[in-house]
Protein backbone atom coordinates (compact mmCIF):
# COMPACT_ATOMS: atom_id res chain seq x y z
CA UNK A 1 0.00 0.00 0.00
CA UNK A 2 2.86 2.36 0.80
CA UNK A 3 4.18 1.84 -2.72
CA UNK A 4 0.86 2.96 -4.23
CA UNK A 5 0.73 6.01 -1.93
CA UNK A 6 4.29 6.96 -2.95
CA UNK A 7 3.43 6.61 -6.65
CA UNK A 8 0.30 8.69 -7.29
CA UNK A 9 0.46 8.07 -11.05
CA UNK A 10 0.12 4.29 -10.76
CA UNK A 11 -3.68 4.21 -10.41
CA UNK A 12 -4.37 6.67 -13.26
CA UNK A 13 -1.90 4.79 -15.46
CA UNK A 14 -3.64 1.48 -14.73
CA UNK A 15 -6.99 3.09 -15.46
CA UNK A 16 -5.79 4.43 -18.81
CA UNK A 17 -4.30 1.04 -19.72
CA UNK A 18 -7.51 -0.72 -18.77
CA UNK A 19 -9.60 1.69 -20.84
CA UNK A 20 -7.29 1.24 -23.81
CA UNK A 21 -7.59 -2.54 -23.61
CA UNK A 22 -11.36 -2.27 -23.36
CA UNK A 23 -11.51 0.09 -26.35
CA UNK A 24 -9.37 -2.26 -28.42
CA UNK A 25 -11.58 -5.20 -27.54
CA UNK A 26 -14.61 -3.26 -28.81
CA UNK A 27 -13.15 -2.50 -32.24
CA UNK A 28 -15.10 -4.15 -35.07
CA UNK A 29 -13.44 -7.13 -36.71
CA UNK A 30 -12.34 -6.57 -40.31
CA UNK A 31 -14.57 -8.36 -42.80
CA UNK A 32 -12.27 -9.78 -45.47
CA UNK A 33 -15.02 -10.96 -47.79
CA UNK A 34 -14.57 -9.26 -51.15
CA UNK A 35 -11.41 -7.46 -50.07
CA UNK A 36 -8.28 -7.52 -52.22
CA UNK A 37 -5.18 -8.98 -50.58
CA UNK A 38 -1.78 -8.57 -52.27
CA UNK A 39 0.87 -11.03 -51.09
CA UNK A 40 4.51 -10.80 -52.17
CA UNK A 41 6.26 -14.15 -52.19
CA UNK A 42 2.76 -15.56 -52.50
CA UNK A 43 3.53 -18.59 -54.64
CA UNK A 44 4.99 -20.92 -52.01
CA UNK A 45 5.65 -21.55 -48.33
CA UNK A 46 4.02 -19.20 -45.84
CA UNK A 47 2.92 -16.92 -48.68
CA UNK A 48 0.88 -19.70 -50.27
CA UNK A 49 -0.56 -20.73 -46.89
CA UNK A 50 -1.65 -17.14 -46.23
CA UNK A 51 -3.17 -16.95 -49.70
CA UNK A 52 -5.23 -20.05 -48.95
CA UNK A 53 -6.60 -18.73 -45.67
CA UNK A 54 -7.30 -15.23 -46.96
CA UNK A 55 -9.17 -16.85 -49.88
CA UNK A 56 -11.15 -19.04 -47.47
CA UNK A 57 -12.18 -15.81 -45.72
CA UNK A 58 -13.63 -14.58 -49.02
CA UNK A 59 -10.79 -12.33 -50.16
CA UNK A 60 -9.60 -11.83 -53.73
CA UNK A 61 -5.88 -12.36 -54.22
CA UNK A 62 -2.97 -10.74 -56.00
CA UNK A 63 0.04 -13.05 -55.84
CA UNK A 64 3.51 -11.78 -56.73
CA UNK A 65 6.65 -13.88 -57.20
CA UNK A 66 9.50 -14.17 -59.71
CA UNK A 67 8.71 -17.64 -61.07
CA UNK A 68 5.73 -17.68 -63.47
CA UNK A 69 5.35 -21.47 -63.42
CA UNK A 70 5.39 -21.45 -59.63
CA UNK A 71 2.64 -18.81 -59.60
CA UNK A 72 0.51 -20.89 -61.97
CA UNK A 73 0.92 -23.94 -59.75
CA UNK A 74 0.02 -21.88 -56.66
CA UNK A 75 -3.25 -20.73 -58.21
CA UNK A 76 -4.10 -24.28 -59.30
CA UNK A 77 -3.41 -25.55 -55.76
CA UNK A 78 -5.75 -22.92 -54.31
CA UNK A 79 -8.54 -24.10 -56.60
CA UNK A 80 -7.83 -27.80 -55.99
CA UNK A 81 -7.95 -27.25 -52.22
CA UNK A 82 -11.27 -25.45 -52.46
CA UNK A 83 -9.90 -22.18 -51.09
CA UNK A 84 -11.37 -20.33 -54.07
CA UNK A 85 -13.84 -21.44 -56.72
CA UNK A 86 -12.82 -18.98 -59.40
CA UNK A 87 -9.51 -18.42 -61.18
CA UNK A 88 -10.72 -14.85 -61.78
CA UNK A 89 -10.36 -14.12 -58.07
CA UNK A 90 -6.60 -14.83 -58.15
CA UNK A 91 -4.45 -12.40 -60.12
CA UNK A 92 -0.88 -13.51 -60.80
CA UNK A 93 1.76 -10.82 -61.34
CA UNK A 94 5.29 -12.09 -62.03
CA UNK A 95 7.50 -9.61 -60.20
CA UNK A 96 11.14 -9.18 -59.27
CA UNK A 97 10.87 -7.02 -56.16
CA UNK A 98 14.49 -5.92 -56.47
CA UNK A 99 13.53 -3.94 -59.60
CA UNK A 100 11.80 -0.65 -58.78
CA UNK A 101 9.77 -0.45 -62.00
CA UNK A 102 8.37 -3.93 -61.42
CA UNK A 103 7.15 -2.92 -57.95
CA UNK A 104 5.29 0.04 -59.46
CA UNK A 105 3.84 -2.25 -62.13
CA UNK A 106 2.69 -4.73 -59.47
CA UNK A 107 0.71 -2.09 -57.60
CA UNK A 108 -0.75 -0.42 -60.69
CA UNK A 109 -1.73 -3.80 -62.18
CA UNK A 110 -3.50 -4.85 -58.97
CA UNK A 111 -5.43 -1.57 -58.76
CA UNK A 112 -6.31 -1.60 -62.46
CA UNK A 113 -7.59 -5.19 -62.26
CA UNK A 114 -9.50 -5.16 -58.96
CA UNK A 115 -9.93 -1.42 -58.38
CA UNK A 116 -8.30 -1.44 -54.94
CA UNK A 117 -5.80 -2.98 -52.54
CA UNK A 118 -7.23 -3.55 -49.07
CA UNK A 119 -4.43 -5.60 -47.52
CA UNK A 120 -0.75 -5.59 -48.50
CA UNK A 121 1.29 -8.50 -47.14
CA UNK A 122 5.08 -8.09 -47.45
CA UNK A 123 6.29 -11.66 -47.25
CA UNK A 124 9.01 -12.16 -49.90
CA UNK A 125 12.39 -12.97 -48.35
CA UNK A 126 15.59 -14.93 -48.76
CA UNK A 127 17.78 -16.69 -46.20
CA UNK A 128 21.56 -17.09 -46.29
CA UNK A 129 22.83 -19.52 -43.64
CA UNK A 130 26.39 -19.67 -42.37
CA UNK A 131 28.78 -18.20 -39.79
CA UNK A 132 29.57 -14.49 -40.02
CA UNK A 133 33.17 -15.22 -40.99
CA UNK A 134 31.92 -17.08 -44.06
CA UNK A 135 29.43 -14.38 -45.11
CA UNK A 136 30.27 -11.66 -47.61
CA UNK A 137 29.08 -8.06 -47.72
CA UNK A 138 27.10 -9.18 -50.77
CA UNK A 139 25.07 -11.55 -48.58
CA UNK A 140 24.04 -8.65 -46.35
CA UNK A 141 23.28 -6.44 -49.36
CA UNK A 142 21.06 -9.14 -50.91
CA UNK A 143 19.19 -9.65 -47.65
CA UNK A 144 18.62 -5.93 -47.17
CA UNK A 145 17.56 -5.52 -50.81
CA UNK A 146 14.81 -8.15 -50.72
CA UNK A 147 13.95 -8.58 -47.04
CA UNK A 148 13.88 -4.85 -46.25
CA UNK A 149 14.05 -2.45 -49.19
CA UNK A 150 11.63 -4.41 -51.37
CA UNK A 151 9.04 -4.22 -48.58
CA UNK A 152 9.76 -0.53 -48.00
CA UNK A 153 9.39 0.30 -51.70
CA UNK A 154 6.21 -1.79 -52.04
CA UNK A 155 4.70 0.09 -49.10
CA UNK A 156 5.69 3.41 -50.64
CA UNK A 157 4.07 2.40 -53.93
CA UNK A 158 0.80 1.21 -52.36
CA UNK A 159 0.40 3.77 -49.58
CA UNK A 160 -0.85 6.74 -51.65
CA UNK A 161 -3.71 4.57 -52.92
CA UNK A 162 -4.56 3.48 -49.38
CA UNK A 163 -4.44 6.99 -47.94
CA UNK A 164 -6.61 8.40 -50.73
CA UNK A 165 -9.26 5.75 -50.17
CA UNK A 166 -9.46 6.72 -46.50
CA UNK A 167 -9.53 10.46 -47.21
CA UNK A 168 -12.14 10.25 -49.94
CA UNK A 169 -14.31 7.32 -48.84
CA UNK A 170 -13.35 6.50 -45.27
CA UNK A 171 -12.22 3.00 -46.28
CA UNK A 172 -9.46 1.51 -44.15
CA UNK A 173 -6.54 -0.64 -45.31
CA UNK A 174 -3.99 -2.93 -43.72
CA UNK A 175 -0.29 -3.58 -44.19
CA UNK A 176 1.24 -6.80 -42.87
CA UNK A 177 5.01 -7.06 -42.62
CA UNK A 178 6.34 -10.59 -42.13
CA UNK A 179 9.40 -10.19 -39.93
CA UNK A 180 10.80 -13.00 -37.78
CA UNK A 181 11.86 -13.90 -34.29
CA UNK A 182 15.21 -13.10 -35.89
CA UNK A 183 13.98 -9.51 -35.97
CA UNK A 184 13.76 -9.53 -32.17
CA UNK A 185 17.15 -10.96 -31.17
CA UNK A 186 20.29 -12.05 -32.94
CA UNK A 187 20.29 -15.67 -34.16
CA UNK A 188 23.80 -16.98 -34.95
CA UNK A 189 24.54 -18.19 -38.50
CA UNK A 190 21.62 -16.13 -39.86
CA UNK A 191 23.08 -12.64 -39.55
CA UNK A 192 22.25 -11.22 -43.02
CA UNK A 193 18.65 -12.36 -42.51
CA UNK A 194 18.62 -11.11 -38.91
CA UNK A 195 19.96 -7.67 -39.83
CA UNK A 196 17.27 -7.19 -42.49
CA UNK A 197 14.50 -8.48 -40.22
CA UNK A 198 15.54 -6.12 -37.42
CA UNK A 199 15.20 -3.32 -39.97
CA UNK A 200 11.72 -4.37 -41.13
CA UNK A 201 10.56 -4.78 -37.52
CA UNK A 202 11.59 -1.22 -36.68
CA UNK A 203 10.03 0.17 -39.84
CA UNK A 204 6.80 -1.74 -39.27
CA UNK A 205 6.43 -0.64 -35.65
CA UNK A 206 7.05 2.99 -36.60
CA UNK A 207 4.57 2.81 -39.47
CA UNK A 208 1.89 1.47 -37.12
CA UNK A 209 2.31 4.57 -34.96
CA UNK A 210 2.30 6.99 -37.90
CA UNK A 211 -0.49 5.51 -40.03
CA UNK A 212 -3.05 4.23 -37.53
CA UNK A 213 -5.02 7.49 -37.40
CA UNK A 214 -4.88 7.73 -41.22
CA UNK A 215 -6.90 4.57 -41.72
CA UNK A 216 -4.02 2.15 -42.29
CA UNK A 217 -3.39 -0.58 -39.72
CA UNK A 218 0.14 -2.00 -39.79
CA UNK A 219 0.74 -5.43 -38.30
CA UNK A 220 4.21 -6.79 -37.55
CA UNK A 221 4.42 -10.59 -37.66
CA UNK A 222 7.33 -12.33 -35.89
CA UNK A 223 7.12 -16.06 -36.57
CA UNK A 224 9.42 -18.65 -35.12
CA UNK A 225 10.42 -21.74 -37.07
CA UNK A 226 7.82 -23.03 -39.54
CA UNK A 227 7.48 -26.26 -41.48
CA UNK A 228 7.21 -24.76 -44.97
CA UNK A 229 9.70 -26.97 -46.84
CA UNK A 230 11.88 -23.91 -47.44
CA UNK A 231 15.29 -25.37 -46.55
CA UNK A 232 15.92 -26.35 -50.15
CA UNK A 233 15.44 -22.73 -51.24
CA UNK A 234 17.88 -21.29 -48.66
CA UNK A 235 21.55 -20.66 -49.48
CA UNK A 236 24.44 -21.95 -47.39
CA UNK A 237 28.07 -20.93 -46.93
CA UNK A 238 30.95 -22.32 -44.87
CA UNK A 239 30.46 -26.03 -44.18
CA UNK A 240 27.34 -26.02 -46.38
CA UNK A 241 26.36 -29.63 -45.75
CA UNK A 242 26.54 -29.23 -41.97
CA UNK A 243 24.73 -25.88 -42.09
CA UNK A 244 21.96 -27.41 -44.16
CA UNK A 245 21.54 -30.31 -41.73
CA UNK A 246 20.94 -28.17 -38.62
CA UNK A 247 18.75 -25.70 -40.49
CA UNK A 248 16.62 -28.33 -42.21
CA UNK A 249 16.24 -30.37 -39.03
CA UNK A 250 15.11 -27.31 -37.06
CA UNK A 251 12.65 -26.31 -39.76
CA UNK A 252 11.01 -29.73 -40.14
CA UNK A 253 10.71 -31.03 -36.59
CA UNK A 254 7.20 -30.96 -35.07
CA UNK A 255 7.21 -29.27 -31.67
CA UNK A 256 10.15 -27.12 -32.73
CA UNK A 257 8.63 -25.67 -35.88
CA UNK A 258 4.92 -24.93 -36.32
CA UNK A 259 2.93 -25.57 -39.47
CA UNK A 260 2.57 -22.89 -42.13
CA UNK A 261 -1.19 -23.35 -41.91
CA UNK A 262 -1.23 -22.50 -38.19
CA UNK A 263 0.90 -19.41 -38.82
CA UNK A 264 -1.31 -18.33 -41.73
CA UNK A 265 -4.50 -18.63 -39.68
CA UNK A 266 -2.92 -16.58 -36.89
CA UNK A 267 -1.94 -13.88 -39.37
CA UNK A 268 -5.40 -13.69 -40.94
CA UNK A 269 -6.89 -13.40 -37.44
CA UNK A 270 -4.45 -10.59 -36.61
CA UNK A 271 -5.48 -8.69 -39.74
CA UNK A 272 -9.15 -9.04 -38.78
CA UNK A 273 -8.38 -7.58 -35.34
CA UNK A 274 -5.99 -4.90 -36.58
CA UNK A 275 -3.33 -6.19 -34.18
CA UNK A 276 -0.12 -4.20 -33.95
CA UNK A 277 2.09 -7.27 -33.57
CA UNK A 278 1.91 -11.02 -33.19
CA UNK A 279 4.58 -13.57 -32.34
CA UNK A 280 3.97 -17.09 -33.60
CA UNK A 281 5.05 -20.24 -31.69
CA UNK A 282 5.56 -20.42 -27.91
CA UNK A 283 9.34 -20.65 -28.35
CA UNK A 284 9.41 -17.39 -30.30
CA UNK A 285 7.16 -15.66 -27.76
CA UNK A 286 9.34 -16.80 -24.85
CA UNK A 287 12.55 -15.90 -26.70
CA UNK A 288 11.37 -12.39 -27.54
CA UNK A 289 10.21 -11.71 -23.97
CA UNK A 290 13.33 -13.22 -22.43
CA UNK A 291 15.53 -11.07 -24.63
CA UNK A 292 13.58 -7.98 -23.64
CA UNK A 293 13.93 -8.72 -19.94
CA UNK A 294 17.41 -10.24 -19.85
CA UNK A 295 19.28 -9.65 -23.12
CA UNK A 296 22.58 -10.70 -21.55
CA UNK A 297 21.18 -14.13 -20.73
CA UNK A 298 19.79 -14.76 -24.22
CA UNK A 299 23.06 -13.59 -25.75
CA UNK A 300 24.97 -16.02 -23.52
CA UNK A 301 22.66 -18.93 -24.45
CA UNK A 302 23.04 -18.05 -28.14
CA UNK A 303 26.82 -17.98 -27.77
CA UNK A 304 26.80 -21.44 -26.20
CA UNK A 305 24.67 -22.78 -29.05
CA UNK A 306 27.03 -21.20 -31.55
CA UNK A 307 30.11 -22.64 -29.82
CA UNK A 308 28.94 -26.17 -29.16
CA UNK A 309 26.07 -26.95 -31.56
CA UNK A 310 26.64 -25.06 -34.79
CA UNK A 311 29.33 -25.72 -37.42
CA UNK A 312 32.57 -23.77 -37.21
CA UNK A 313 33.74 -21.31 -39.90
CA UNK A 314 35.73 -22.76 -42.79
CA UNK A 315 36.75 -19.65 -44.70
CA UNK A 316 34.53 -20.67 -47.63
CA UNK A 317 32.07 -17.92 -48.55
CA UNK A 318 30.74 -19.67 -51.66
CA UNK A 319 26.94 -19.90 -51.56
CA UNK A 320 25.21 -23.17 -52.40
CA UNK A 321 21.47 -23.75 -52.51
CA UNK A 322 19.88 -26.25 -50.17
CA UNK A 323 18.75 -28.39 -53.09
CA UNK A 324 22.35 -28.62 -54.30
CA UNK A 325 23.82 -29.27 -50.86
CA UNK A 326 21.65 -32.11 -49.55
CA UNK A 327 22.77 -35.60 -50.38
CA UNK A 328 19.37 -37.18 -49.86
CA UNK A 329 15.82 -36.12 -49.12
CA UNK A 330 13.50 -37.65 -46.55
CA UNK A 331 9.89 -38.49 -47.23
CA UNK A 332 8.82 -35.83 -44.73
CA UNK A 333 10.86 -33.17 -46.50
CA UNK A 334 9.53 -34.16 -49.92
CA UNK A 335 5.95 -34.04 -48.64
CA UNK A 336 6.48 -30.57 -47.15
CA UNK A 337 7.94 -29.28 -50.39
CA UNK A 338 5.04 -30.66 -52.44
CA UNK A 339 2.40 -29.30 -50.05
CA UNK A 340 3.95 -25.83 -50.06
CA UNK A 341 4.88 -25.62 -53.74
CA UNK A 342 8.61 -25.67 -53.02
CA UNK A 343 9.55 -28.09 -55.80
CA UNK A 344 10.49 -25.42 -58.35
CA UNK A 345 14.08 -24.25 -58.49
CA UNK A 346 14.25 -20.46 -58.29
CA UNK A 347 17.40 -18.65 -59.38
CA UNK A 348 19.17 -17.22 -56.33
CA UNK A 349 19.26 -13.47 -55.74
CA UNK A 350 22.63 -11.97 -56.61
CA UNK A 351 24.00 -8.54 -55.94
Amino acid sequence: MSQFRSSPLVVPALAVAGFALYALSRLPSRNLKGEVVLITGGSRGLGLAMAEWFARAGAKLVLAARNTAELDDARNLLVERGATSSLDDVLLVPTDLTVDDQIQTLISTAVAHFGQIDVLVNNAALIDVGPFEDQTIGAFERAMELNFFASLKTIQAALPHMLERFRSRGETSAIVNISSIGGKFGVPHLLPYVAAKFAITGLSEGLHAELRHKGVRVTTVCPGLMRTGSAGQAQFSGDAEAEYKWFALSATTPGVATTAEHAAKRIVSAVRRGAAEITITPQAWIGARANGIAPGVTAWVSSLANQYLLPQPTGNATLRSGKDVRTDITGRTRKLEEEHNQTHTVAPQTS
